[in-house]
């Protein structure tokens, strides 16, 4: 190969690689980037959260704990299905591995007798008769491979029984593990009735609380001014995080396009570069227009799945109680209790939290200023800062924010406005 054509052939090889590393330090700085975003939010929403009355911290710890403790049951019973499968896969193998053995047993037994009874008379017959030499050499190497098919066969049979050994073991070391998981599934069964038996007082003290109408009125307006004030802080970080993004980008497309005229600049002289070209620096912000969540949620109106398999046991704008003055800004979907809530279009979690009111809720923000939200629930499955796909589970079906039956809230939000998620969602809601 020509010597002027290593450095191109290098240039080649290299280029692929760098570009690599590019693309590895713009994802590590996306994450950082979002981390930010995501902890600059939580720091925002802290104060709101902190809940006045001694009764709903209550409600919210006692909640936030059977939450906790419902995900952890549903950790040690997937660990508990798993290693019941492994389990029936050992004693699958330990039966394959005794049938093996019986069978290598058996034939070691063939081979034994065989050589007893003719191996040494045969044996000691061509030692005396030298007459044919030429079939004494053979029947010599005859022997040596019977021998050492005697020998394999020995060796396999041993291999045989190390590997049963090991399986046994591992059966023993398996139903072990089963006793515990079964001590802690029992153990966080009676933290959880526990916990339940407290909510079931809390809720009482609640409901003495708001013996009339207009103290329940009182408690919606004020859970819905909580639940406002969450949003107007997502929305308002969010739509400064975007714009600070989009003004760092414009700086850094400003920098890049000084930076290509200077170049032209040179050449045009004939001059050198003073440094290779390198890509502007620029880090998303925390929202987008979605075209990264599976697409525009402005263009999914009347297609998105709902969230749950349910009945709609409250409509968008319908009253909420007596009061005709208090309506609900989403739906509400009854449907059983533990069953999995799913996010209805990719998005980043934004919120996972217990919030007066809604209780365990999940919003998810899906760029172009769109908001799902998610109440109610019995557990949350994703933190703040997750990213999920359309159908990803995001929690699962419960009671909590003192309900009294099993549903899930679920609303939109664009630009702080609620929408009808019936005019979003298929009609098979």
């Amino acid at each position: 190969m020509p010597r002027a054509l290593l450095p191109l052939l290098l240039i080649c090889l290299l280029c692929p690689l760098a570009a690599v590393a590019d693309e590895r330090a713009d994802a590590q700085r996306q994450l950082e980037q979002t981390q930010k975003d995501i902890n600059e939010l939580k720091k925002n929403l802290k104060n709101i959260q902190d809940e006045k009355s001694g009764v709903q911290k209550q409600l919210k710890s006692t909640e936030t704990q059977m939450g906790d403790l419902e995900k952890q049951i549903k950790q040690i019973q997937d660990d508990m299905k798993k290693s019941e499968e492994e389990l029936q896969r050992l004693d699958s193998e330990k039966k394959k591995l005794q049938g093996a053995r019986l069978e290598q047993q058996r034939l070691i037994a063939i081979q034994a007798r065989a050589a007893y009874q003719s191996g040494r008379q045969e044996y000691l017959k061509l030692l005396l008769n030298q007459e044919h030499p030429e079939k004494f050499s053979r029947t010599l190497t005859y022997y040596d491979y019977i021998n050492k098919a005697r020998l394999e066969q020995l060796s396999a049979f041993n291999e045989t029984l190390r590997q049963l050994s090991n399986v046994e073991q591992e059966i023993t070391s398996q139903k072990d593990e089963q006793v515990a998981q079964q001590t802690a599934l029992e153990a966080r069964r009676q933290e959880l009735a526990d916990a339940r038996k407290a909510r079931q007082e809390t809720l009482a003290k609640l409901n003495s609380e708001l013996k009339d109408s207009s103290g329940k009125l009182k408690n919606r307006e004020q859970s819905q001014e909580d639940l406002n004030k969450v949003l107007k802080t997502i929305e308002e970080t969010l739509a400064r995080q975007a714009r600070e993004a989009e003004e760092a980008r414009q700086r850094a497309l400003a920098a890049e396009r000084e930076r290509v005229k200077r170049e032209r600049e040179l050449a045009a002289r004939g001059e050198k570069p003073e440094s290779p070209s390198k890509r502007p620096d620029y880090s998303g912000p925390l929202v987008s227009s979605g075209s990264g969540f599976g697409g525009a949620f402005s263009a999914t109106k009347g297609k998105l799945p709902w969230p749950v398999d349910g009945r709609v046991l409250a409509r968008f704008g319908s009253p909420r109680g007596d009061d005709p003055r208090a309506t609900w800004d989403g739906v509400l979907i009854g449907a059983s209790a533990g069953s999995t809530v799913r996010a209805v279009h990719g998005g980043r979690v934004v919120f996972a939290d217990w919030l007066r009111g809604s209780g365990l809720l999940v919003i998810l923000d899906h760029g172009g200023g769109y908001l799902s939200l998610y109440g109610h629930n019995q557990s949350l499955l994703k933190d703040a800062g997750d990213t999920v796909k359309a159908g990803d589970p995001i929690a699962t079906v419960g009671a909590s924010g003192g309900q009294s039956t099993p549903a899930v809230y679920f609303a939109i939000r664009h630009q702080g406005r609620p929408a009808d998620p019936s005019t979003w969602c298929r009609t098979q809601g």
